[in-house]
């Protein structure tokens, strides 16, 4: 423990910013949140890529999403093998006890973890093979799809559909939840898909049977 160091300036002079400004401003708010506990009407799965801001995009408050973020915005099939699984236990805490409306998975243009995924695949990333790595075999949930999209010929255009069957793999992988498929079923939740192009800031949603996605 004696290698944990006070928090960067930088970082300390942007909360004490919020504080002064956001928090001094909506401080009933806040406390509100605190003592009634948080009620989200929707579950967000994105992915932990910085350039991903599922708040800013969805112009969206504190107590409104319940965020679950991790490599390529995946959700691992059901496995109850009393291991650790963070996004399962993430997604058991939103639908069981928060008792969300909706779950959305978010993914996006660029997904390095995809990339990963398609070089790992293709054989440009033995370091992605290896068991010790965390990377690689996370992404082995959407490796099955990878032969979809290997006839593509376009790199660009091959990443952009695989980033899109992360999607579509997370959403198969939660009706996998007994949890999630009988609150679907019931008409109490709903799933929904989203792709966000970074650099354009267009979105588009996963429209079902066909496996495409339409512009929102």
């Amino acid at each position: 423990m004696h290698r944990i160091k006070p928090l960067p300036t930088f970082l300390l002079q942007r909360y004490q910013g919020w504080k002064a400004t956001t928090y001094a401003e909506n401080s009933a708010w806040y406390r509100r949140l605190a003592n009634e506990g948080q009620r989200p009407r929707a579950m967000v799965i994105s992915c932990c890529d910085s350039r991903v801001h599922v708040t800013s995009i969805f112009g969206a408050d504190q107590g409104e999403f319940f965020i679950h973020r991790n490599i390529a915005n995946l959700v691992p099939p059901f496995e109850p093998d009393g291991d650790h699984h963070g996004t399962s236990a993430a997604v058991e805490y939103a639908v069981t006890v928060l008792k969300v409306a909706h779950i959305v998975v978010l993914g996006h243009s660029r997904c390095g973890g995809v990339q990963g995924c398609i070089d790992m695949c293709e054989g440009r990333a033995p370091e992605l093979e290896e068991k010790t790595s965390f990377v690689g075999r996370w992404m082995d949930i959407l490796r099955p799809k990878y032969d979809q999209v290997a006839g593509i010929g376009e790199e660009e255009d091959k990443a952009q559909r695989l980033e899109q069957l992360a999607v579509v793999t997370s959403i198969e992988n939660l009706m996998t939840f007994p949890f999630v498929e009988s609150r679907v079923n019931d008409g109490s939740l709903s799933l929904h898909g989203l792709w966000t192009d970074i650099a354009e800031g267009s979105m588009s949603q996963f429209v079902g049977k066909t496996l495409d996605f339409q512009p929102v």
